[in-house]
């Protein structure tokens, strides 16, 4: 079985919904069978690569909010993080273009090392003091070798604007699709969708259900026609 997660380096609840989703899949029987792979998808597409904001700032420009509404919603995200056991720094973080670091995600998929890499931007963003977002292609470089990926491999992909764009605008374009209009969104065998950082039960019961319903394969024609197996191939005789 396989699940996409569609989700945004920037997006908390997807940094708190991937916990949530892998407590649950820890705990199921089938979990060796489940192939997980992350989809890009840009919370603010149109921000320019150096335009860089406290989050703080970002929120009541974006949103409307108060900084007091702000900071409260900040302090909300700490609590619900810090119950999954991870680290989220309420306050000093800052905001800025994804689209870098989902073109080092895909990269990271082929190289089998895209769920390294997420989790270490994740951690990178929301639990660190230094910024993701203002330290240059070197930071990247630096935390794309910490996932086991090739140094020179990524700054050749990063100075390279074109490289993995169409991957990440193809995810896009999918998420549109299906009828994602936030993240994270999860989808299980292209049959059932998740919206939002559930809690683990939900996606216990999704990744049940998914698999309980998945149908065997439908032979269009069983009728014997020749074919080669572990013993060989069928020879027609005259």
């Amino acid at each position: 079985m396989r699940v996409e997660i569609w989700s945004d380096i920037a997006c908390p609840w997807c940094y708190v919904g991937k916990a949530r989703f892998e407590k649950a899949l820890a705990a199921f029987p089938h979990r060796d069978q489940v192939e997980v792979v992350h989809r890009s998808f840009e919370l603010d597409p149109g921000r320019a690569k150096g335009d860089v904001q406290p989050v703080i700032t970002m929120l009541t420009k974006k949103y409307g909010m108060s900084q007091a509404q702000a900071r409260a919603g900040e302090e909300n995200l700490g609590a619900q993080a810090a119950a999954e056991g991870l680290d989220y720094r309420t306050e000093g973080r800052d905001h800025g273009n994804t689209f870098d670091l989902h073109r080092l995600l895909h990269l990271a998929k082929e190289h089998g090392r895209q769920d390294e890499l997420i989790q270490i931007l994740y951690r990178a963003n929301f639990a660190e003091e230094r910024s993701l977002f203002t330290e240059g292609d070197e930071r990247l470089v630096e935390l794309a070798v910490e996932a086991g990926l090739d140094a020179d491999t990524v700054r050749a992909v990063l100075a390279d604007p074109t490289a993995y764009a169409d991957d990440v605008r193809a995810d896009a374009r999918e998420a549109a699709r299906l009828g994602a209009n936030g993240v994270p969104f999860f989808v299980l065998d292209r049959t059932y969708g998740v919206s939002g950082a559930q809690p683990a039960e939900v996606f216990t019961q999704a990744l049940t259900q998914a698999w309980g319903d998945r149908s065997p394969l439908k032979l269009i024609d069983d009728g014997g026609a020749e074919a080669c197996g572990p013993d060989g191939c069928a020879v027609p005789q005259n």
